[in-house]
């Protein structure tokens, strides 16, 4: 057969057929269910409950927080990492790894970061930080399974080649231990006791910060707390000590408190309350006023006598709604919580002040018999961006009533 003039002397191979790439990450629920996607971040496997955060913003903030310690933080804003990482935007105290968040997972494949502040891109941030990511995952229909089904145990690996064995990772998840009865304070708090001056970041100026021994001495128990809460208590004039959660009634007596700060923390508040309920009340009957976030929130209610329960989504994100019921004011805030207080089971003497718009939880409390009050939300996280500042400054106006000669 003759061959035509033009034809090549050697017919062109045939196009390779279409290939799915491989699957270098996996989410394991403990019921079984598996979500492939594409690892980002440490490799290996981690564990822990998984949530929804709806922030649009604030992930490294999110990554950062003590409060995730023991989660797998599922982000339902598709672009996480586009604006990069830097050395500011840290809420832990401390700024190398430690524990917290076990696991990211994110829709969108992370672009390179593009930001004036970036200092590193994601991937390299969490591997820094230790934490296992996941990629290419409908965090749409994750939201909604648990949206329907409550937060789910899961294990979250991460290998390069793809090797996994699927069976180990199911057996694992479904083995882990519930978050109620976890006390997940001890990894994170603070070792020591330390001194906190810096006040909050400014555009070219930075971090600022406030001279010692010029203000109201607020002890902090650090159950996990977030730095920014710390820089509002210095911006509103405190100096601030800051604490072990373990540290006793009367070694925080003896620093001569104008006031005490309950900070957040993660875990089951129950839990922890077995050791920081005699401190607080103990402090609360010595009359020191006190203000808390969050779990301090819901230890101050343990420790009136209440009961916290558990939330089957928890409330993670930056657009909450939250009725002030002492103004009659909606605030739009910051909520991370798995754990709630029933406002059913406290006294008389305590008495509700905020709401969630959302569900009706309990988002807030004062006492009528002594300078304390607490909320559940997070007034330093600024998504309103300021809706609730006042309520560092409502803690100073309580330390001035207890102490006239303040200035």
């Amino acid at each position: 057969m003759l061959q035509d003039e033009g034809a090549p002397a050697h017919p062109a191979p045939s196009p390779a057929p279409w290939s799915e790439p491989v699957a270098t990450a996996l989410l394991v629920l403990a019921d079984g269910t598996m979500l492939e996607g594409f690892g980002i971040g440490q490799t290996g496997v981690a564990d822990g409950e998984v949530c929804f955060n709806t922030a649009m913003t604030g992930y490294q903030e999110i990554l950062t927080d003590p409060s995730y310690a023991g989660q797998i933080v599922t982000f339902t804003f598709p672009h996480i990492g586009n604006v990069g990482t830097n050395d500011e935007d840290l809420e832990s105290l401390e700024a190398a790894p430690a524990s917290g968040v076990r696991g990211c997972v994110i829709a969108a494949a992370v672009t390179q970061p593009s930001n004036w502040r970036s200092s590193s891109h994601l991937d390299a941030w969490l591997k820094a930080r230790g934490i296992v990511g996941i990629t290419g995952v409908d965090t749409r229909a994750l939201t909604a399974l648990i949206r329907d089904h409550g937060m789910p145990n899961a294990v979250i690996a991460n290998d390069p080649q793809g090797n996994f064995d699927r069976e180990a990772l199911k057996s694992r998840a479904a083995a882990l231990a519930p978050m109620e009865g976890l006390d997940l304070v001890p990894p994170v708090t603070s070792r020591n006791r330390s001194e906190w001056s810096q006040t909050v970041w400014a555009l070219k100026g930075g971090y600022g910060n406030r001279p010692a021994g010029s203000g109201h001495r607020v002890v902090a128990i650090d159950y996990g707390v977030k730095r920014n809460i710390l820089r509002l208590l210095a911006e509103a004039g405190c100096d601030v000590t800051v604490v072990p959660a373990t540290t006793s009634a009367e070694d925080i007596l003896a620093l001569k408190p104008d006031g005490v700060f309950l900070s957040n923390g993660p875990g089951d508040p129950a839990a922890t309350g077995e050791y920081a309920v005699p401190v607080i009340r103990a402090l609360l009957d010595a009359k020191v006023p006190t203000f808390g976030i969050c779990l301090g929130h819901q230890l101050m209610g343990l420790a009136l006598g209440g009961r916290t329960v558990k939330m089957p989504q928890g409330h993670h994100g930056a657009n909450h709604p939250v009725k002030d019921k002492t103004t009659g004011k909606v605030e739009i805030v910051s909520m991370n919580h798995g754990f709630a207080v029933d406002p059913k089971s406290l006294p008389a003497t305590a008495v509700e002040t905020h709401v969630s718009l959302f569900d009706g939880s309990n988002c807030g409390l004062t006492l009528t018999d002594r300078p304390a009050f607490s909320v559940q939300h997070h007034p330093e996280a600024s998504p309103g961006p300021r809706d609730s500042h006042y309520l560092f400054e409502r803690f100073v106006a309580l330390m001035r009533e207890g102490k006239p000669e303040t200035v």
